[in-house]
């Protein structure tokens, strides 16, 4: 039997939105309980800042895990409340109005639409849920594959779950969710904007690098991939 479903893959960061894991990685520091712990939880985001910036090209995996360090302690429904207010506060506003456009093309083609995010669900739940009701698509509440955080008796340890999302895994991720839901990888899109999204755009007929940075440009560059550039 032929396959007959196809899907937009969309990665969040760089595509639909201009923030990153720093930023919401930062928000959490600063929202510590005390100052003692702010400062101590901002100390860990400044010295991570570098680390991730190198790391990133090259293994976004560990990169995420230590973004995520600045969580450690906090409750779970403190991080919930967090994230609604990250959201409302800053995200909200950088929400790209390319992204909605690319997201309305997708569904007017017929794909199936998988949002990639290297966020915690907690941060970036409240933005499917926005673009869900904003752009009358209620599947995108369900289409959102994101990091989870690692709970012990409520308390974020500051451990992500496996899989992490957004390393150099993606391909085979997307191989994978493909198996799993009989899609047409052929026939199926991609938007990525970073390095370690390259593996993922190679795994469909139709890729294409959105704002892409230098690792991700140079790639799509050298396989005549389609680069998409517009304002973040």
């Amino acid at each position: 039997m032929d396959k007959t479903t196809t899907v937009a893959f969309v990665r969040v960061e760089g595509t639909l939105v201009d923030r990153g894991v720093l930023s919401a990685s930062a928000y959490i520091a600063s929202n510590g309980q005390g100052l003692s712990e702010r400062l101590l939880r901002l100390g860990q985001v400044a010295l991570t800042a570098p680390v991730y910036t190198f790391l990133g090209q090259n293994d976004r995996v560990l990169a995420n895990r230590l973004a995520y360090v600045a969580a450690r302690g906090m409750s779970d429904d403190r991080l919930a409340v967090l994230g609604e207010e990250y959201f409302e506060d800053i995200l909200k506003e950088r929400i790209l109005d390319s992204g909605l456009d690319l997201l309305k093309k997708a569904k007017k083609a017929g794909h199936q639409i998988v949002l990639l995010s290297e966020g915690l669900h907690e941060f970036v739940g409240p933005l499917a849920t926005y673009l869900a009701d904003h752009l009358k698509m209620p599947e995108l509440v369900g289409a959102l594959v994101c990091n989870q955080m690692e709970y012990r008796d409520h308390e974020a340890s500051g451990r992500l779950l496996d899989p992490v999302i957004g390393g150099h895994d993606s391909g085979r991720w997307a191989t994978k969710y493909a198996v799993e839901h009989d899609v047409d990888l052929a026939q199926s899109v991609a938007y990525g904007a970073h390095g370690p999204d390259m593996l993922l755009l190679a795994t469909v007929g139709k890729p294409c690098a959105v704002n892409p940075d230098f690792t991700l440009r140079r790639a799509a560059s050298q396989a005549d991939w389609p680069i998409m550039e517009y304002t973040l």
